[in-house]
């Protein structure tokens, strides 16, 4: 088998062989290639020490030299390239307490987490497939390299990594990797809430986020996000996968149906997991206006796409059209066809340009004060007032008529 690999990381490869030492692109990006996929980075392990690898090039960054990384620059690409090396004993279920180098691939492709990343490439040897990843890739299975038991101990979290593998892949779990899993999860305790977070965005984000059952069946969900377990005792579980099927695989969108209009248990989960402000912010939006009553016509879009704001207001018709879809017959939640009237109305009002918010009010506070009220809060309460006006006839949000209405 030849596989195309880009230009620089062959000129890598060839520079470290040329030295005498062995070279290899390795683990995800070899198996994206074989999938017809285009890999977000290439890796290359090599026998090469780190320093010797720094002799080599000119531009380095020592990303994780302890642990045999170095980052070669080329122009203003970077490629992380490791030396084969033998993990020492796993103190916290994440890292090794220390590494050994060996001029080994077989030990360093031994190390890993799946077949179907343990595979290596280069032109002059070709594929070196030694776990049988390249079989499991047409078996579409996810299988543990040597024993599934010891590589979940090492590392916790290659437990939900098969799962997110299996997900974004529509793979199965070979049967011992999943009894490993089943025996380990409890383990995924120790792990950081930023890597579960990464972890399980990946998975929802994936073609098939209705693989969440999975983690759920394996145990992984008790301990990472125990509120969906909840859901699976209370019958919410099969509508809310059905809807993520059938939504864009967007985050805000997907963790706004996983919590089903909860905004408490929404900003508790996310918070927890440690995500960014926007995000817990904009699903929490989100979710307290998911079950929000918005008729379709312009003044009630109107006052909806006020209060979640422009950029958010589709997004919810997103949501509510991927839940329209994921209900059963005799359980509508929503219409989908008036979930198209309302699309239709907001992008009229979009294009029209009404106002929806008090930034775009054609008065100021300062307006105000200009004609002698008082700095304060009768401000803000008057530019409510009008905001009002205007979000129920748009055509007055002129300057010359809101001052008459102060």
């Amino acid at each position: 088998m030849r596989i195309e690999i880009p230009q620089k990381v062959d000129n890598i490869i060839e520079t470290l062989t040329g030295a005498g030492f062995e070279a290899y692109a390795v683990g995800g990006c070899v198996r994206d290639v074989i999938l017809s996929r285009t890999p977000n980075d290439w890796d290359i392990t090599t026998s090469a020490k780190p320093m010797e690898i720094k002799k080599l090039f000119p531009r380095t960054i020592d990303t994780g030299i302890r642990h045999g990384t170095v980052t070669v620059m080329i122009g203003k690409d970077g490629f992380e390239v490791t030396t084969y090396r033998i993990d020492g004993e796993y103190e916290d279920a994440r890292h090794p307490k220390e590494v050994t180098f060996c001029t080994d691939l077989h030990e360093d492709l031994l190390r890993r987490d799946f077949t179907i990343n343990a595979m290596a490439y280069n032109h002059k040897d070709g594929l070196v497939d030694i776990f049988g990843g390249q079989q499991d890739i047409d078996r579409k299975l996810i299988r543990c390299v040597g024993e599934a038991t010891e590589r979940f101990t090492e590392d916790a979290l290659r437990m939900m990594r098969a799962v997110r593998f299996s997900a974004q892949l529509g793979y199965s779990i070979e049967e011992k990797t999943g009894q490993a899993i089943r025996k380990l999860s409890p383990n995924l305790r120790k792990i950081s809430a930023e890597r579960v977070r990464e972890e399980l965005t990946k998975l929802l984000e994936s073609p098939n986020p209705s693989f969440l059952k999975t983690a759920y069946t394996y145990g992984i969900t008790k301990i990472v996000l125990p509120e969906w377990d909840e859901k699976e005792k209370d019958g919410k579980a099969s509508r809310i996968l059905r809807s993520m099927e059938a939504s864009d695989p967007d985050k805000l969108i997907r963790y706004s149906i996983l919590f089903d209009g909860d905004e408490q248990e929404a900003k508790a989960v996310l918070q927890r997991l440690k995500f960014d402000n926007d995000t817990i912010n904009g699903v929490c939006r989100l979710s307290r206006s998911l079950y929000m009553k918005i008729d379709a016509d312009e003044v009630s879009v109107r006052r909806g796409a006020y209060k979640l704001g422009r950029k958010l207001f589709p997004i919810l018709l997103k949501i509510r059209l991927a839940v329209a879809e994921g209900t059963e017959d005799g359980e509508a939640l929503f219409s989908k066809e008036e979930i198209g009237k309302t699309d239709e109305i907001f992008r009229m009002i979009t294009e029209r340009g009404d106002c929806l918010s008090l930034k775009e009010l054609a008065v100021t506070g300062g307006d105000l004060i200009e004609r002698g009220m008082k700095p304060g809060k009768e401000v803000g309460e008057t530019l409510q007032r009008l905001l009002e006006i205007v979000l129920e006839h748009p055509e007055r949000n002129t300057k010359d008529f809101l001052l008459t209405r102060i």
